[in-house]
């Protein structure tokens, strides 16, 4: 259940609804509070204050109609600038980017500021009461002495809201063009990618590698699409209650279809718990970053990718993202592999996740992308530094001579794509990287 209310949570976030409708309804109990107080005579003490001058009804009504018009023009320029810049960034760097631009704070909170004001000056707007007009209430007639009605402290609250506008909007105008950036793009990407790391395998210079699956009688897909979350609190509960062991075929990304195997259950009938296991994963349309590591990686390589085109021929856009590619394998090759997903020892967990070893993660990052780096001179070598030092602080000989494997691959897949000065020098360089490390 934990698992679903964080998964719930982080798909709540993904949008640029829920922010602004938050602040819409707090920005209704503000404008209520606000005249209520001013109707109660606890402004009063504005009165005292020499500096401030006390609006009339007319000159509050043309404020706030003006600071309403105003705000929601502003929202509707401020989400269109945003949707400009999403499309630009998913166009150039890859629709599996929208995702990273739907969730960042600073554009969902800059649209929500503009559309929680604009509601808070509508309502305020609503509470004035020009001097010719005759009171809706008795109370109304009885509460206020002087012609008409202006609330002195909501008119100032909103004039604060509107400095407060005004310096989003100065940040808004330059966060959208730094959001873009691409360095900025990857920084993200490979900030994400090294946490989810460590929350994934949280016992470090420890080089244990996954558990591996233990069989049973298996239980299948009920539909079809992307594996969105696994619950695995809900997955130990059942099998304690029920005394067996789960061995999960599938991992948090992966693509099921219907009759397709998803775990493998041994010490209990599948029969009796199917309804409750299946119960225990999510499917969805698309891929997300929640408990899958791999989606950021292929973020990264997507972009290397986009990069080395022939058509973009950005080979320094795919150096900075070969660079975040070996800081994340260096990362996950000084972990413990095997996922604790019981909260104690792996060993006596009665479920045990997919394994994922050294070798799944280099292939997934540099193998995906080493096809594309031999074509460039620069990216080819840069890609061997990377890997010598992602294989500097391991410890392990196997990860160790994984990423050597992946070099000599490199060092194969270059022949095939380089020729003369530039393959000779890489030559060099690749003999001098053996030399080196091996």
């Amino acid at each position: 259940m934990t698992a679903e209310i964080r998964f719930f949570w982080a798909r709540l976030n993904a949008n640029y609804w829920f922010y602004p409708a938050l602040f819409s309804i707090l920005a209704a109990l503000l404008a209520f509070a606000m005249v209520w107080l001013d109707r109660s005579g606890f402004a009063e003490f504005l009165n005292d204050v020499n500096w401030l001058v006390p609006a009339r009804p007319k000159g509050a009504a043309d404020m706030l109609t003006v600071m309403a018009g105003s705000m929601i023009g502003v929202a509707s320029t401020v989400f269109s600038i945003t949707i400009a810049a999403v499309a630009y960034a998913s166009g150039n760097y890859g629709p599996r980017l929208l995702t990273n631009f739907m969730e960042d704070r600073g554009n969902q909170l800059s649209l929500a500021t503009f559309i929680g004001s604009f509601v808070y000056s509508l309502l305020v707007l609503r509470a004035v009461r020009a001097e010719d007009e005759t009171p809706a209430t008795i109370s109304d007639a009885t509460t206020t002495a002087l012609p008409g009605f202006t609330p002195q402290l909501s008119l100032l609250v909103a004039y604060v809201l509107l400095g407060l506008c005004v310096a989003v909007l100065v940040f808004f105008l330059n966060h959208i063009p730094s959001s873009i950036r691409i360095n900025k793009v990857l920084e993200g990407i490979g900030s994400r990618l090294l946490d989810a790391i460590r929350e994934t395998y949280p016992v470090e210079d420890e080089f244990a590698d996954a558990r591996e699956p233990e069989g049973g009688d298996p239980i299948t897909a009920w539909d079809t699409g992307y594996l969105q979350l696994i619950d695995f609190e809900d997955l130990e509960k059942i099998a304690r209650e029920c005394g067996c062991t789960f061995s999960l075929v599938v991992r948090t990304g992966d693509f099921v279809h219907r009759e397709m195997e998803l775990m493998c259950i041994m010490g209990c009938k599948p029969e009796k718990i199917e309804e409750r296991v299946r119960e225990c994963f999510t499917l969805g349309a698309t891929r997300t970053p929640e408990q899958d590591p791999q989606f950021l990686i292929d973020e990264l390589v997507e972009i290397g990718l986009r990069a080395l085109s022939p058509g973009i021929n950005d080979p320094f856009t795919a150096i900075t993202a070969l660079h975040w590619l070996g800081a994340a394998t260096a990362e996950v090759g000084r972990r413990d592999l095997r996922k604790d997903v019981c909260g104690e020892k792996a060993e006596d967990c009665p479920v045990i996740p997919a394994p994922d070893g050294f070798d799944h993660y280099v292939k997934r990052g540099f193998g995906a992308i080493r096809s594309a780096v031999a074509t460039s001179p620069i990216a080819a070598e840069v890609m061997l530094d990377t890997l010598a030092n992602a294989a500097t602080p391991l410890k392990h000989e196997e990860r160790q001579a994984s990423l050597k494997a992946e070099a000599d691959k490199l060092a194969e897949q270059v022949k095939l794509s380089l020729a003369g000065p530039d393959l000779e020098r890489f030559q060099q360089h690749h003999s001098e990287f053996n030399r080196t490390f091996w």
